[in-house]
């Protein structure tokens, strides 16, 4: 059975930085991305980075040049580097792997809150 377990998430000042882990345990075949999305109270949940199965990235406008994505498949991990934290940026984070021939599998969100 696949599961997907975040962590690395917390309360931090504005400005600053946290970095979120996510790994998965179990076989999953066909991986094409893995990312996280977030979802803030109130607000639909939304896409904050991706990269793919040959390394390419991409990020939310939102957090471009502040946050960076990467992963070591090595130990079945990605990793949200985020930096200079604003309020906005509060939100329960999910981290995510796409399978092209299972969908997406999710893990169990972990909070960040950038409060001063």
């Amino acid at each position: 059975q696949v599961q997907l377990v975040e962590s690395g998430g917390g309360l931090v000042q504005p400005g600053g930085s946290l970095t979120l882990s996510c790994v998965y345990s179990g076989r999953i075949f066909g991986i094409v991305a893995m990312g996280w999305h977030r979802q803030a109270p109130g607000k639909q949940r939304e896409l904050v980075a991706v990269i793919t199965s040959v390394g390419s990235t991409d990020e939310a406008d939102s957090v471009k040049g502040r946050f960076v994505i990467s992963r070591d498949n090595a130990k079945n991990a990605v990793y949200l580097q985020m930096n200079s934290l604003k309020p906005e940026d509060t939100a329960v984070y999910y981290c995510y792997v796409r399978s092209i021939t299972r969908g997406d599998y999710w893990g169990q969100g972990t909070q960040v809150t950038v409060s001063s």
